[in-house]
């Protein structure tokens, strides 16, 4: 049986920072960029907000964010055939749906990480050869709910494989990376896009042009390289994704007949958006929207990162989309 260990150091509150979403700034709304003189598109009508108590992700079709598929990252010593294949069997079985059913039975139904993984494990069918040999394998985490969830189900499966496996809750990348990399702890999972750029900017400066995209294949294809010129290897990718993604609630959708973001931006003439407080000036947010998608940002509202008080107001009908996480539990939650 796998076991946990404590920490190997006491952290402040670790989470995965996709770009453009972390800030601690209270609450203001402000006015975007956007001029009353601006011509709305045709057919185009302003989409005021309309409470709800289901939030749904509006699907982003033009790949605006980066892969931030799932996908297993390992020590080059420990990456042998039979290990990469359960790893890559647990992959075949992730897409977004289930992290965000496997996210809210921790978040919000408050099971644990080591049973909502050996329940998945079980219910999920997976065909895992016994193939281990009773080595020890630590599989690390860092310590936010996903991701520990997601190292026990490695620690789960490895352990039917026939391995003696543990999982050790670190703390952020700055933390684990170094143990992945010592051989303290032989598999973390990880973030494509995320771990592509870490990597990238390591190795070639804080400059360095971004390598990732929203084209899984061609982030891993990037990040392969720059993975094994630090002595680590990379598993297949999950379709399961934690990036970050922009809700409304499922009565706006059906309100205005929305479920992208193109809808959005072809049928709204307006809209009030919320997020963090940089998000006007990110890439991955307001900008993006504005550029990539030609959304009308009329109102601002600055909240937090895919947090309570962004997902609030956007049930409470105070935005009309805002910045969430995309395997965020409360995404399945219904009314």
């Amino acid at each position: 049986m796998h076991t946990r260990t404590l920490p190997l150091a006491a952290l402040a509150a670790a989470s995965l920072v996709l770009a453009g979403c972390s800030s601690d700034s209270t609450t203001e709304s402000s006015e975007s960029a956007s001029s009353d003189d601006t011509t709305m598109a045709a057919g185009a009508v302003e989409c005021l907000p309309v409470p709800g108590e289901q939030l749904v992700v509006l699907d982003d079709d033009m790949m605006l964010q980066n892969s931030d598929n799932i996908i297993p990252a390992l020590n080059a010593d420990s990456a042998t055939d039979p290990i990469l294949e359960a790893l890559d069997a647990v992959s075949a079985a992730l897409d977004t749906p289930t992290l965000i059913e496997l996210n809210k039975a921790v978040d919000i139904d408050r099971q644990t990480s080591e049973e909502v993984a050996e329940n998945w494990v079980e219910e999920s069918g997976l065909s895992i050869a016994e193939t281990g040999d009773g080595s020890s394998l630590t599989i690390g985490a860092a310590n936010f709910s996903e991701n520990i969830t997601l190292a026990e189900i490695y620690s789960e499966v490895l352990d039917d494989a026939g391995y003696d496996t543990e999982v050790r809750e670190i703390g952020t990348r700055e933390t684990y990376l170094p143990a992945l990399l010592n051989g303290e702890i032989d598999i973390v999972p990880e973030y494509a896009a995320t771990f592509t750029e870490y990597l990238n900017l390591s190795a070639n400066g804080s400059d360095a042009e971004p390598v990732a995209s929203g084209d899984i294949s061609a982030t891993v294809a990037a990040l392969e390289p720059l993975a094994a010129d630090q002595g680590i290897v990379i598993g297949s990718p999950a379709d399961a994704q934690d990036q970050n993604a922009f809700a409304v609630t499922s009565a706006f959708a059906q309100e205005y007949e929305v479920s992208t973001l193109t809808d959005l931006a072809e049928t709204c003439g307006g809209i009030a958006l919320g997020g963090p407080p940089e998000c006007p000036e990110r890439t991955f947010c307001q900008i993006g929207l504005e550029e990539t998608y030609g959304v009308e940002v009329d109102q601002f509202l600055s909240l937090d990162a895919g947090g309570p008080l962004t997902k609030n107001a956007i049930l409470n009908g105070d935005v009309a989309v805002g910045l969430v996480f995309s395997s965020d539990g409360q995404l399945a939650v219904t009314g």
